[in-house]
C-alpha cells in the first residue's frame, strides 16, 4: 500500500478536524487533553496518510526525556486512532501504523514505547492490535486488571435499555422522575462551574483520596473545539443544583468522566435521572456505546454496585503493548514503574511478612478451645 507518514507537522486545528473522521476518537487523544495534561512541548503527533493524502491513522504521544538521565519514554494512551467511520477496522492499516510508531520512537529516538490501546480483553479489536504489534513486542501480562469498566451497548431501543436495568436501579430511576427534578445540559464554562461547586461540596463531606483534578478537566473542556467539549449535566431540585455528571462524547463512545452529589442531593435520586438523561442523549445522537468509567468492587463497592445496575458488560482493557531497543530507556521505564507501584507493593509485602512472623510467635491454640480459628488473628 502506498502511504506517507507525517511526524509533528499537523496543527492543533487540523488534528481536531481529523479526529472527527474516526470511530475510535476519544478524549485522551485530543490535542487539548495532551497539551493541558502533559504540556504541548512534551507531545508528538504521528499521522498516516494514503497516497492520495487521505488520512488512515493517527496517534498523539507523550514524550518523557528526563534531564541528566539517558533514554526516555514515548507513551500512547488509547491510541492509535485507526478505525475510520463507516468502515471496518483494517488489520493492514494497524500494522502500518504500528510499524511507523516503532520506527520513529523506538529505533530513531531510542525511547521505550508503551501503547495502551483503546481495546478490551478478548475482543476482536484487541486481537488485531496484538497481531499487528507482535513483530515489535508483546502484551504485558498481569496489568490489564487495573483498568476495568462497564460498557453499555446503546444499540437496543430506549424501551429495551430501560427494561434491562436492574430492578432496584429502575425503581430508583422511577422515584427520581417523581421528585420534581430538572436537568440542565450544556458544554460551556457556566455549567462546568456549577458542577465544580457540587464536586467541592461533596469532597468537603467525604474527604476522599483522589488523583482527579476537576479544575484541570475544566481547562481541557474550555480549550476543546465545540463538538468535542465535555458535556455537563446538572440536576436541580427546586432550582438548586444538587448533583451533576461530566461526560465525553467523541467518536462512537460516550465516556462518564466525573460525578458529584452535594448534601441537598443525597435523597433526591438525581444521579439516576442524570445517567438516564445521558443515555438518551447519546442514543439520540448516534453513539454506539457508553463507557461508565472505572470500577473497583473491593475499594469502591458503592460505585461498583451503582454502575452494575445498568446491566452493562463488565470489561477489562487490554494490557499495554511495549517495545524498547535502548538499555537506558528500558532501565528508566523499570525505575519509573517501581517508583509508581513497586515501592508500595514492597511495603505491603514487608508488612505482611512481619505480621506473619509475629503470628508464628504466638502460642498454638488449645485443642479444647470453643471456637477454633486462625491462631494468627
Amino acid at each position: 500500500m502506498s502511504y506517507t507518514v507525517e511526524i509533528d507537522k499537523v496543527s492543533s486545528a487540523e488534528w481536531s478536524g481529523l479526529m472527527e473522521l474516526f470511530e475510535d476518537s476519544n478524549p485522551y487523544q485530543t490535542w487539548s487533553y495532551g497539551a493541558i495534561r502533559w504540556g504541548e512541548e512534551n507531545l508528538s503527533h504521528l499521522v498516516l496518510r494514503k497516497g492520495d493524502s487521505s488520512v488512515m491513522a493517527m496517534a498523539q504521544l507523550r514524550i518523557i526525556r528526563p534531564k541528566l538521565v539517558g533514554g526516555g519514554v514515548a507513551y500512547l494512551r488509547w491510541g492509535p486512532i485507526c478505525h475510520l467511520r463507516g468502515a471496518t477496522l483494517d488489520l493492514q492499516t494497524v500494522k502500518l501504523v504500528m510499524k511507523e510508531l516503532h520506527e520513529e520512537y523506538v529505533r530513531k529516538r531510542k525511547l521505550f514505547l508503551r501503547i495502551l490501546p483503546d481495546a478490551f480483553v478478548g475482543s476482536p479489536r484487541a486481537g488485531i492490535f496484538e497481531e499487528a504489534f507482535s513483530e515489535y513486542g508483546e502484551v504485558q501480562p498481569g496489568r490489564a486488571s487495573a483498568d476495568r469498566t462497564f460498557v453499555l451497548d446503546l444499540t437496543p431501543t430506549l424501551e429495551e435499555l430501560r427494561k434491562k436495568l436492574d430492578q432496584k436501579w429502575r425503581n430508583q430511576l422511577n422515584r427520581s422522575e417523581k421528585n420534581n427534578l430538572t436537568i440542565v445540559e450544556g458544554t460551556g464554562r457556566e455549567e462546568y462551574k456549577v458542577f465544580v461547586k457540587i464536586y467541592e461540596e461533596m469532597w468537603a463531606r467525604k474527604k476522599f483520596d483522589t488523583t482527579v483534578d476537576v479544575h484541570e478537566f475544566g481547562r481541557i473542556t474550555e480549550d476543546l473545539p465545540g463538538g468535542q467539549k465535555f458535556k455537563t449535566l446538572i440536576c436541580q431540585r427546586e432550582g438548586v443544583p444538587v448533583c451533576g455528571i461530566v461526560c465525553s462524547a467523541v467518536g462512537s463512545m460516550g465516556i462518564y468522566l466525573l460525578g458529584a452529589t452535594n448534601d441537598q442531593g443525597l435523597d433526591s435520586k438525581g444521579a439516576y435521572l442524570l445517567q438516564w438523561t445521558m443515555i438518551k442523549w447519546l442514543k439520540e445522537n448516534g453513539f454506539k456505546y457508553y463507557d461508565l468509567g472505572g470500577i473497583d468492587p473491593e475499594l469502591n463497592p458503592g460505585v461498583y454496585h451503582f454502575k452494575k445496575g445498568f446491566s452493562a458488560e463488565d470489561m477489562t482493557r487490554m494490557a499495554p503493548l511495549e517495545s524498547c531497543e535502548a538499555v537506558m530507556s528500558s532501565l528508566f521505564m523499570k525505575a519509573a514503574d517501581f517508583g509508581r507501584g513497586g515501592a508500595q507493593k514492597a511495603a505491603s509485602k514487608f508488612k505482611n511478612d512481619v505480621a506473619g512472623a509475629i503470628g508464628r510467635l504466638k502460642p498454638a491454640p488449645k485443642l479444647n478451645q470453643a471456637e477454633p480459628g486462625n491462631p494468627n488473628t
